[in-house]
């Protein structure tokens, strides 16, 4: 079923006899593994898009010999399971060797759109699992299927899902971090990238004594991941470098566009190749507020708050940049980029925030206005995915109350002083004259607004109901948001329940709005 390649394993230097005890690995970028067996493992989730691109029907994929594969029960064709070495910098500080802890890869395997390397999360212990068990519950595999494939279907780089299965045994987890730990239902999700190297790869050759193994690394990297860049030039590095700062400055901008929040980006949670990866307490705004976080490990200081994602990114290419050695790329090329990370943030962000106005020229009046409407939502406690998309129906010709009435209907504030009124009056004031200045046609406008702003994103709340359902082993809602989350911009989310604010007994409850690490 699965005939899987060794590229990485065959091109880097790792430990190959499979462990599960914690060690460090000096001078390995892997260490084999040996995925821990499930007793009665059971389907519940088969991307059957992406199983297509493995050349997968239907009945393949429902077969026991895919089940086993993707829980870890049976090896495929020529596969040689690893887990990475990888150091990193957690919460802004050096945390050292970390690695794939509950992460095991199973290879490359050759597909319709090039080679995909499949991973299994939560497949047991290895190597770098330190003291935990490298197993994954059922709420927080959910949370990972449906977010990767909720991102793909935004237009944002991600890994992505291809199955989610149960595996028959419990898992003991202290979600609440309150010392009191429970059983849960294990589960593992097969995930699929063309690479889930890091920027934590490379800061780890920083501690080894062989020092030729990070030129190794970016070689394999560039040859594999960086294929339009040609090899035989001198300034190859720098051209790679400059390849990974442009792609993770588009990558925030994305992030910024629809509200998504990661959580935690700490450097081993950073894509070398610009795709989102590792999936745990991240969120969607709901009322509009730069300082959210969803991560409780995050609080009181914030770091990872959506307002400061772009330049925690920035700080993370910096440490990147640090560990790459200057007789491969010069410090002054390292610094020169990290400082063109600005420009190049700016000049997605700028382009975004117009697109979700329905806007087109970059002018001094337009970005101004971005900066007016961002400070209104604010204000006015406005729903972030729920004012972009209303505001589609705002044009020239509408009447303001009606405007007016139609956008405040999004707010969370309790009461609706006049002041707030006011505010959102003006700014649709403003607006109407941007519009007006550009004289866009308005089914061109609110098209265009629309294939930007999602009428449905993946709320924390959403999910939270999906789990409670799945743990009860009903599974009806959870495989209608998978299905839901392919079309997020569809204008037929805007009749469904889902298409409304945060409800208010979801304000404060653990998973609906805030999450721990666990998660």
């Amino acid at each position: 079923m699965f005939k899987f390649q060794t590229k990485f394993y065959d091109a880097l230097p790792g430990n190959k006899i499979p462990s599960n005890y914690p060690q460090s690995t000096p001078n390995s970028c892997y260490t084999a593994a040996q995925p821990t067996s499930c007793q009665f493992p059971k389907l519940v989730l088969c991307n059957s898009e992406l199983a297509e691109q493995f050349g997968l029907d239907n009945i393949l994929t429902q077969s026991k010999p895919f089940l086993d594969i993707v829980t870890g029960n049976l090896k495929g064709v020529n596969c040689k399971p690893y887990a990475m070495c990888y150091g990193g910098h957690q919460f802004g500080h050096w945390a050292g060797q970390l690695g794939d802890g509950r992460a095991i890869n199973l290879g490359e395997i050759n597909t319709e759109i090039g080679l995909l390397h499949l991973q299994l999360k939560g497949a047991g212990r290895t190597a770098y699992s330190r003291t935990a068990d490298g197993l994954a519950v059922l709420r927080s595999s959910v949370r990972e299927y449906l977010c990767s494939e909720a991102l793909h279907s935004l237009g944002i780089p991600t890994h992505r899902a291809l199955s989610l299965a149960i595996t028959g045994n419990d898992v003991m987890r202290d979600k609440l971090y309150n010392g009191e730990p429970a059983f849960e239902p294990g589960a593992i999700v097969s995930r699929v990238s063309k690479s889930f190297i890091r920027f934590g790869n490379f800061e780890i050759t920083r501690t080894f004594s062989d020092h030729t193994i990070v030129k190794s690394l970016v070689d394999y990297v560039i040859q594999n991941h960086f294929a339009a860049l040609d090899s035989t030039n001198t300034s190859v590095y720098e051209m790679w470098f400059e390849s990974v700062v442009n792609k993770t400055a588009f990558l925030m901008a994305q992030w910024q566009r629809v509200g998504f929040v990661h959580g935690v980006m700490n450097t081993d949670n950073m894509s070398i190749i610009g795709e989102t990866i590792d999936l745990g307490p991240y969120g969607w705004l709901d009322e509009y507020d730069p300082n959210f976080t969803p991560n409780t490990t995050d609080l009181p200081h914030k770091r990872y708050r959506y307002s400061h994602q772009p330049s925690i990114a920035q700080w993370n290419l910096q440490q990147l940049g640090a560990a790459l050695p200057a007789y491969l790329i010069s410090k002054e090329c390292i610094n020169e980029n990290i400082e063109k990370y600005n420009s190049l943030y700016a000049n997605y962000y700028i382009k975004n925030s117009l697109d979700k106005l329905g806007l087109v020229a970059i002018n001094q009046q337009n970005i101004e206005l971005i900066d007016s409407v961002l400070q209104t939502i604010y204000d006015c406690k406005l729903d972030y995915t729920l004012f972009y998309r209303t505001l589609a129906n705002v044009d020239i010709d509408s009447k303001i109350e009606d405007d007016y009435t139609q956008l405040i209907n999004h707010s969370y504030l309790e009461i609706i002083e006049p002041q707030h009124k006011e505010k959102l009056l003006a700014i649709v004031e403003k607006y109407k004259a941007a519009l007006l200045k550009e004289n866009r046609p308005t089914t061109i406008k609110k098209d265009a607004m629309n294939g930007v702003n999602p009428s449905f994103v993946l709320r924390n709340y959403i999910t939270e109901l999906a789990n409670t359902e799945a743990l009860q082993g009903d599974y009806t809602l959870l495989n209608e948001l998978s299905q839901m989350l392919k079309t997020p911009y569809s204008t037929e989310h805007e009749q469904s329940k889902w298409f409304s604010k945060r409800p208010e007994w979801a304000r404060n409850k653990f998973g609906c709005s805030m999450l721990s690490c666990s998660s």
